[in-house]
């Protein structure tokens, strides 16, 4: 009986872990896994899941695609960034429109900017004077 609580207790844990979900960023206390400077903008940070459900987190868009890139041997399941306009919210990156360039400032200098909806985006466009893209065209652009 022990044995089989304990395995259903595992199952559960493991399966939450792997749940593809993101986790919130604790601003002023996470550290960037790219650049290792402490997060403090809820506007323009980033997280990255792996196959195996490992979380790393990102100050900026730029962080996480320069992580990406630089880290082939490890699978990844899923890529998120803050929506621009709500401080804090994870956003899968395949639902999203992105701003680059023109006067935006991210903490490292990647300057871009997502929104969740291309609307948004767009109304944001001129303020910035940037370059409205997709993922796999921000992808491409570092």
């Amino acid at each position: 009986m022990k044995k089989a609580v304990f395995l259903l207790f595992a199952s559960l844990v493991l399966i939450s872990c792997m749940s593809g979900e993101p986790k919130p960023l604790q601003f002023n206390s996470d550290a960037c896994d790219f650049c290792k400077m402490t997060i403090a903008n809820g506007q323009f940070g980033a997280e990255l899941i792996t196959e195996k459900g490992r979380y790393y987190k990102f100050d900026d868009v730029a962080c996480l695609i320069h992580f990406a890139k630089s880290n082939t041997v490890v699978p990844y399941k899923a890529f998120f960034v803050c929506d621009y306009l709500m401080d804090n919210t994870l956003i899968s990156v395949e639902k999203c429109y992105f701003l680059k360039g023109g006067t935006i400032n991210s903490p490292m200098n990647g300057n871009a900017i997502a929104f969740a909806s291309k609307k948004e985006a767009e109304r944001y466009q001129p303020k910035f004077n940037a370059a409205l893209l997709s993922w796999k065209e921000l992808y491409s652009s570092y």
